[in-house]
């Protein structure tokens, strides 16, 4: 098959332990899972019904490269989350059947247009401009899943210029990762690459130019970057 133009590459990202990587189809992003991140943005967590948004394969950072600060906004945020990347898919997907899809997991940050997200809110607009720029998405080399030890107690945090930002205990997660697949399963078909955002704890902040991030899902994966 010939293309009109040149095919985009494909995004993706390192995989600790090995010289292949791990080819990026769809990123997946739940909102409002821990409890007190939803109350300090004013929201309310509706348990029966996960909220979701997404976010394009090409807004994901590898590498530690830096990420540049984005235009049209003077609030850019930071959410450190514990990332899940599939190794399979489906649709309609029991949450008992949700962990054999796991290929491994990694940490990362979602980037928030803040200002830009409070507009739309008060609009009724949809979050795409303050959820889905370039370079909204930096992510950690991922842990095959085999090799990552992980329970309710394993600790999720990010610190900026060494100072702790984000803490928390992944049993704090509204919907565990078994839930988020499910959920998602019912609205769309996953499928090999996909990566899952699995939600942010409290303490969301505003990043600026020359700032240093280490986010971390202790004893996992961590992301060392600089906001350029």
């Amino acid at each position: 098959m010939t293309y009109a133009i040149a095919a985009p590459a494909v995004p993706s990202l390192p995989i600790i332990g090995s010289d292949q990587r791990f080819p990026i189809r769809r990123v997946f992003c739940i909102g409002r899972n821990y409890a007190e991140h939803a109350r300090e943005m004013g929201a309310v967590v509706d348990k029966s019904a996960p909220m979701f948004f997404c976010k394009p394969a090409d807004a994901v950072v590898s590498d530690g490269a830096d990420v540049p600060y984005p235009s049209m906004t003077t609030e850019l945020h930071h959410e450190v989350e514990m990332v899940v990347a599939l190794a399979g898919g489906g649709r309609d997907i029991a949450p008992e059947q949700a962990g054999s899809l796991i290929f491994g997991y990694g940490v990362g940050l979602d980037l928030t247009r803040r200002d830009l997200q409070a507009q739309a809110k008060a609009k009724g607009h949809p979050w795409d401009v303050a959820k889905a720029f370039d370079h909204s998405a930096p992510v950690s080399a991922l842990r095959p899943a085999h090799e990552a030890a992980l329970d309710d107690d394993s600790v999720l945090r990010l610190t900026v210029n060494g100072e702790l930002r984000q803490q928390t205990r992944l049993g704090e997660m509204v919907h565990g990762v078994p839930q988020i697949i499910a959920a998602l399963s019912t609205l769309f078909e996953l499928k090999p690459g996909d990566l899952i955002f699995t939600g942010t704890p409290a303490g969301v902040a505003a990043l600026q130019r020359g700032d240093r991030f280490h986010a971390e899902l202790v004893g996992v994966a961590a992301l060392d970057g600089r906001i350029a």
